[in-house]
């Protein structure tokens, strides 16, 4: 929940004072529910207090005073909330409105006679904002206003607030017209100002829709369209639904630049060696797939908010896994609320599906239309330009995240999904010989959404392979697979033990002479606040299955070309940590690789401290902790090796060459620095390797 903001205040109470002094207040809900009837007990006893520092309702909007009437968003919980009969004086009953996207059972009804004359039902967005009905026709009756909540479970149900009679209403339709001159369409953000509901058109079509809190005046940053593919065009941005006196949209404009970027991917809490978008969400990597030099991430995306929500696919290539350029939206959403969900992507290079035009081999991209079910898009010109296939969608389930393959053996592809039946979650599988008409082949139980499949040889034999299927946290089943079913030959396995790791998902056609299982996850709960973007990926890992006295696991290693940041090293051998003995070691900033293999006794308890984050190997035990992170951890023929990466925002930690990875979203609050800890006993790092980063930002030509 968000705090109202002082802003927001000041805008509302400019709102009030600027009423017409004929307006007829109905009710502020600031002296409780009064003389409504409260039935049930969704809306409680009283309305919800907001209070400075305590949660309040979503959204810029609020009011003067500190009550709101708002439903539980207890699971089971209904009622209904009914106001005296109330004549009606003037043309328009005004209020403040959110609800969830439950027509038939969430809403505000107006009644005569207790039958019901008009109903306002909400749109998901949990925003207040301002909505009305028009009663001419009904001047002089007198109704009942019935605020309604019988959804049995779903969240964020219903808010509303000031409501008042009026011959005016408070907002207006408002466009601005522009010549795409240059390739950024900017658009001013303030948080906690009003979300509005923003359409753009370009050359008359549709574009994109969107929810955004325009700022009415002193943008705090720019959120932005990436139009340069649209050079010479026009644009056609409006809403439906504004102050008749807000500025907001003089401060729209287009440009060569993002317009306050500052120091843009240098921001005080921007990941220097990790990937995160310039402005707005990002959450799922999806797409990810290589082709003629380049390294495709696509991912989940709202362009226009700190916020998760409203959900499009970004799209950044790198030629190196490092170093990312982010390009323009891959996929925008056919309409609003027809949001696209994660999937992925796969070279067709056998125009299996007709789709090729051109010279490049066409790209088959897989995702989740919210409002369809799988989607299938394709691309002719490396990902820039993705067209929707006209038939779509190609399954409809309950489920999501499409992730494509091709099984070499049978000569077709294969998709895997996130699949819910009878209370139940699956993964999936379909098959197909062109990519647009898929079969049904089955279904493993108890697998969660995300799902992935690849093959992996066993300790680099390529004669003795294995599949693989994971789910979003990383959970993953061995087994054997024929195309259609797969068959698991251990139970699941944890390939991490960290507290951000979520939504991975592997490269389709990385060249074969490479030979690698490439992996990004997103970084779950890597949250930058005050800043424009927010969230982050993992660093990219390879993948490999190896024989282990627990049998064959899944290691996971930062991909080589992590040595491509090196700067500044540092290099010791036989370095002996104890509690009388703990080393000091000079290194400078933020960024480091560090690599360190550790001869270990029983008694032996030490680690390091980076960025206030310890990271703590206790011998005794057998375990690696961070915080209430713990993973067995064992050595090695008394040797332990530990890999570490470490940004202003995370510390990934790889041990024993991969066995073990833990990925941490680190304290903000903390410091940032570096120092070797000591517990007990002693350790000796028989080698020691730091290196200072460089960032991934540096070279920001064409960024």
């Amino acid at each position: 929940m968000k705090i109202l903001s002082l802003l927001s205040i000041v805008a509302i109470v400019s709102f009030l004072i600027s009423c017409s002094g004929d307006d007829i207040i109905v009710t502020d809900f600031e002296q409780g529910y009064a003389s409504w009837t409260n039935e049930g007990v969704s809306f409680g006893n009283s309305p919800f207090l907001i209070s400075e520092g305590q949660n309040t309702v979503q959204g810029g909007y609020s009011k003067t005073g500190s009550a709101v009437a708002s439903a539980s968003s207890d699971p089971g919980v209904t009622g209904t909330l009914t106001s005296p009969e109330i004549r009606v004086e003037k043309r328009y009953l005004v209020f403040l409105f959110s609800a969830s996207n439950s027509p038939d059972s969430v809403g505000i009804r107006l009644l005569r006679d207790g039958e019901e004359i008009m109903t306002k039902t909400g749109d998901g967005e949990r925003s207040l904002s301002w909505n009305h009905f028009d009663l001419s026709e009904y001047k002089n009756s007198k109704i009942r206003i019935q605020l309604v909540d019988n959804a049995r479970g779903a969240r964020n149900r219903l808010q509303a607030d000031y409501f008042y009679f009026s011959d005016k209403l408070p907002v207006t339709e408002k466009s601005k017209n522009l010549t795409i001159s240059n390739r950024y369409i900017n658009l001013p953000v303030r948080t906690g100002d009003p979300r509005k509901r923003v359409i753009v058109e370009i050359d008359g079509e549709y574009y994109d829709e969107f929810t955004i809190e325009l700022a009415d005046s002193a943008p705090e940053y720019y959120a932005f369209i990436d139009a340069g593919k649209f050079i010479g065009k026009k644009a056609e941005i409006y809403t439906t639904s504004i102050e008749r006196e807000s500025k907001a949209f003089k401060f729209i404009s287009v440009d060569d630049e993002i317009k306050n970027a500052g120091d843009l991917y240098n921001e005080p809490l921007r990941q220097q060696v990790h990937f995160s978008s310039k402005r707005g969400w990002n959450n799922d990597p999806n797409g990810l797939v290589y082709y003629d030099g380049e390294y495709h991430m696509y991912y989940q995306h709202n362009p226009y908010g700190w916020s998760s929500g409203q959900k499009h696919w970004g799209h950044a290539v790198s030629t190196d896994l490092v170093h990312w350029e982010e390009l323009a939206e891959g996929i925008n959403p056919r309409s609003y609320g027809d949001w696209v969900f994660s999937g992925s992507a796969i070279m067709d290079p056998d125009n299996t599906s007709g789709f090729k035009n051109g010279d490049e081999d066409v790209m088959i991209i897989a995702y989740t239309s919210t409002g369809r079910g799988e989607c299938i898009a394709y691309s002719n010109d490396k990902g820039r330009t993705i067209i929707e296939y006209e038939n779509n969608p190609v399954v409809e389930h309950r489920g999501r995240d499409p992730k494509l393959i091709w099984y070499e053996k049978g000569k077709h592809w294969v998709m895997a999904l996130y699949h819910e039946e009878d209370n139940k979650r699956w993964l999936s599988f379909y098959t197909s010989d062109n990519l647009k008409n898929w079969q049904f082949q089955s279904k493993n139980e108890n697998f969660y959404e995300c799902p992935e499949i690849f093959e992996l040889p066993v300790d680099g034999d390529i004669l003795n392979k294995k599949w693989i299927i994971y789910e979003a946290n990383g959970m993953y089943q061995i087994g054997s697979f024929d195309g259609k079913t797969f068959v698991p030959e251990t139970g699941k396995i944890p390939n991490n033990y960290g507290n951000c790791f979520y939504a991975s998902q592997t490269f389709n056609n990385v060249p074969e002479e490479d030979g690698r299982r490439i992996q990004i996850a997103w970084g779950r709960n890597v949250n930058t606040p005050g800043m424009p973007f927010n969230q982050s990926m993992l660093f990219p890992v390879s993948l490999t299955l190896r024989s282990t006295s627990e049998g064959i696991r899944m290691f996971s290693e930062p991909v080589k070309e992590i040595d491509l940041l090196h700067k500044k090293e540092l290099k010791l051998k036989d370095v002996t940590i104890s509690h009388d003995n703990v080393p000091e070691i000079s290194v400078q900033g933020n960024l480091f690789h560090i690599l360190a293999d550790f001869r270990v006794d029983e008694t032996s308890v030490f680690g390091f401290k980076i960025h206030g984050t310890e990271i703590i190997y206790d011998a005794e035990k057998g375990e690696l902790r961070s915080g209430n992170i713990v993973a067995s951890l064992k050595p090695e023929n008394g040797n332990i090796n530990i890999e570490i990466i470490a940004d202003r925002n995370t510390i990934e930690i790889f041990c024993n060459n991969g066995e073990v990875y833990v990925p941490v979203a680190r304290d903000l609050q903390k410091e940032y620095g570096f120092e070797f800890l000591c517990n007990g006993g002693t350790a000796v790092a028989e080698t020691l390797e730091i290196y200072e980063l460089n960032s991934i930002w540096n070279d920001r030509q064409n960024l």
